[in-house]
């Protein structure tokens, strides 16, 4: 029988030791791999390994799943071939492509192997001092401005009222108008933490209240962010 392994990557590419030995020990146990970015996969393995023969593999690309992919992966399946699934940065599935493919294996009773790696979500929600206990992450929130407004208020007033804390991501170069919707339309209260590029060496992580935030209200960089609100007790 196949077994589908969902092998993390790192979120920075200096930050190879965020990567446990074992993960690479599990891709060299397969002989497909479905990944986002076939290049940056590429990449990833050979900077994790030099002996690695990255032509031996099959290559698969995910970004979207259509019905080739998925013709491809049941093949795979069919042939008891082991699989390796790899996001372009941190874990597959979450946040990420892959879940398609793990609900395929789930369906046809593969053996499925998460494997541990960086999440830039949990990452940012560990270091935030926020509620760790109930927590919701809701992906990008809307682009235009009245309904962006719209769902930070609802974020707020379900934080306050669930006592939980809400994560959000925004594509980098609107990152500094996300914060000045956020700024400008929660609650002085209201805590906010900013996250950006996590592992590496500029790694950056803050929490501050509103009011806070509105003293001194920085200038993001163009980078991969993770927000979070906490308006709970």
């Amino acid at each position: 029988m196949s077994s589908v392994y969902l092998i993390p990557t790192f979120l920075a590419e200096q930050a190879i030791e965020t990567i446990p030995a074992y993960v690479m020990d599990a891709v060299k146990n397969c002989t497909v791999i479905f990944a986002e970015n076939e290049r940056t996969a590429r990449r990833f393995l050979k900077s994790m390994d030099k002996s690695i023969i990255i032509d031996s593999f099959e290559w698969h690309t995910i970004h979207k799943v259509e019905g080739e992919q998925i013709t491809n992966f049941k093949s795979a399946i069919a042939a008891n071939k082991n699989i390796a699934i790899m996001s372009e940065a941190g874990c597959p599935g979450v946040a990420d492509p892959g879940q398609e493919l793990v609900a395929i294996a789930q369906q046809l009773n593969c053996s499925i192997k998460p494997l541990v790696g960086p999440s830039s979500i949990l990452l940012a929600l560990m270091a935030s001092g926020m509620n760790g206990q109930q927590f919701e992450f809701i992906g990008y929130i809307p682009i235009d401005n009245s309904e962006r407004i719209k769902k930070i208020k609802e974020l707020e007033t379900s934080s306050m009222k669930n006592n939980s804390t809400k994560i959000f991501i925004e594509t980098p170069y609107r990152n500094n108008q996300l914060l000045e919707s956020l700024i400008n339309h929660c609650n002085n209260t209201t805590q906010l933490c900013i996250a950006f590029n996590l592992t590496s060496s500029n790694e950056t992580i803050k929490t501050k209240s509103i009011a806070e935030w509105k003293q001194k209200k920085p200038e993001l960089p163009k980078e991969p962010a993770i927000f979070l609100i906490y308006a709970g007790k």
